[in-house]
């Protein structure tokens, strides 16, 4: 699953991604980065293709289905298991109209080991920007209030992550991140092709410490390595 991801580049350095790689020119000021410990509930930055242009900004973190009868029910849905998920009533829609990428250059996961949990940072070796595929959803709750969220999708870990966790979110390289938010792509078989190539060949993973269990520390403490005191 992924519970937790950061995004340590600076706006301007996003800013200079976004219009280089989408011709997005006009990435909103208020953005805030970097993070280092992004939480569900909080707003992501992501991108969206409008039919005629590629769109970002910021979705909620936890996909509240239109037909859902409180907000709160988006806390629940920060991950969807991409099996069989043009069938779920939840998510078929969007699976088929509404698709996302979240802009991420890394994810913590935590490794059960006796009674802790130890934290673990997970990146592309080269820390390059990459994509989780996600879904978006419009809620509009009981005061009229819309609000749009999203949803991480994830697949069974690869051998490389599965001694930490058994699930791990579908990253997609440029090329497949492009391909998944393209509106001519309306077919299933098409639509799990393209998250059948995500890109798990380039994994690295270290250690982190407790800092960044805690919501409340969002510096850049949370991405150093941990160094066990016993052996220094």
């Amino acid at each position: 699953m992924c519970g937790r991801f950061i995004v340590s580049y600076t706006y301007a350095e996003l800013v200079s991604f976004m219009s280089s790689t989408f011709d997005i020119f006009d990435l909103d000021p208020s953005i805030e980065a970097p993070r280092y410990n992004i939480a569900p509930g909080t707003e992501v930055l992501s991108i969206i293709n409008d039919g005629d242009n590629y769109r970002a900004g910021n979705l909620i973190w936890g996909f509240i289905p239109f037909f859902a009868k409180e907000s709160s029910t988006g806390y629940k849905m920060i991950n969807a298991r991409v099996e069989g998920i043009e069938r779920k009533v939840s998510f078929k829609d969007s699976f088929l109209h509404k698709r996302c990428l979240i802009l991420a250059d890394g994810y913590y996961e935590w490794k059960k080991v006796l009674n802790q949990k130890q934290p673990f940072l997970i990146k592309n070796r080269d820390d390059k920007i990459f994509f989780f595929a996600g879904l978006w959803s419009k809620y509009i709750d009981k005061d009229n209030k819309v609000i749009y969220s999203t949803t991480i999708l994830t697949k069974e870990a690869s051998n490389e992550l599965v001694d930490i966790h058994d699930r791990m979110p579908i990253i997609l390289d440029e090329d497949n991140a492009k391909l998944w938010l393209d509106k001519d792509v309306q077919e299933v078989e098409e639509l799990f092709s393209i998250l059948d190539t995500s890109n798990q060949q380039n994994i690295t993973k270290k250690r982190v410490s407790e800092y960044v269990n805690s919501v409340k520390n969002s510096s850049s403490k949370c991405i150093e390595e941990y160094l066990d005191e016993r052996l220094i």
